[in-house]
């Protein structure tokens, strides 16, 4: 049985050698290390993926509207066993599957190329109407949300027209991590009451810790009769002590010294 915590500690690993890989262009740390509980639980967990996985019409769909937090698939897809150390040392390279931002590859469960922020959602609705339409009642559809992309308003139109037609196999996962680009989320663009926002718009909330894999998994199985926000609390660069809740990791690259920290943090 795979031991999940152990899987997470190697998905963080494996962010760190995709940035040494990528080199000057540097890498979204933060926000990729805070998804590694929510990534591990749903790729490896729920659904465990192979490659035939993605080629049935039964699959899930999980929709990567955070585009820039990738690096955690392309981790949960190394410890699959699906992309190669020798795949996985391109990240960003000339010729490569791993892009920084998600580019449509079924190969790879890449359902859609994202990266423009706000789009994921409505991406969703039409998914998940379509699944519908062709009485495909086992799939369902996973949306994850960035907690500074919830600033776009098109994330709210589709989150009416999911009630409008109670997608009820319509998962949206907001990695509340409270930093986006620029700072802080609450002095941004403030989100709170951030469940209750949900409530408003005809969807159920439920909060977790997103660092706990097994509750991560647990609210994954559930199966749902209404679209279903689930609000995973986090911490930005989770894992990595310097790089945690410092909002300039959300995109940078490492010193060599930095590197080796990180290692030896990871490796303990």
């Amino acid at each position: 049985m795979m031991d999940m915590r152990e899987v997470c500690r190697l998905m963080r690993i494996d962010c760190l050698k995709m940035a040494e890989a990528a080199g000057n262009f540097g890498m979204h740390f933060g926000g990729s290390l805070s998804l590694i509980e929510i990534v591990a639980a749903l790729y490896l967990g729920y659904m465990k993926i192979n490659r035939d996985y993605f080629l049935n019409e039964t699959r899930n769909r999980v929709i990567i509207s955070k585009g820039h937090g990738v690096p955690a698939v392309y981790a949960a897809l190394h410890q699959a066993g699906i992309i190669s150390d020798e795949e996985l040392a391109t990240f960003k390279a000339d010729d490569t599957m791993l892009y920084g931002h998600p580019s449509l590859n079924k190969e790879l469960g890449i359902e859609f190329s994202s990266g423009s922020l706000g789009q994921g959602l409505s991406l969703g609705v039409g998914v998940a109407l379509a699944l519908r339409h062709k009485n495909n009642t086992s799939s369902r559809v996973f949306v994850i949300l960035g907690d500074g992309e919830l600033d776009e308003g098109s994330v709210w139109e589709a989150a009416m027209s999911a009630n409008k037609y109670n997608l009820s196999n319509l998962v949206a996962v907001v990695d509340y991590n409270r930093l986006q680009y620029d700072g802080d989320v609450a002095e941004i663009m403030p989100l709170e009451p951030i469940s209750d926002k949900w409530k408003s718009f005809g969807w159920q909330t439920i909060d977790i810790d997103g660092h706990d894999v097994d509750k991560c998994l647990e609210v994954f199985k559930e199966r749902y009769d209404q679209p279903t926000a689930i609000i995973a609390h986090t911490v930005k660069g989770k894992g990595i002590s310097f790089v945690e809740n410092n909002f300039i990791w959300h995109h940078k690259k490492m010193t060599r010294n930095q590197f080796d920290l990180a290692y030896e943090e990871l490796r303990k």
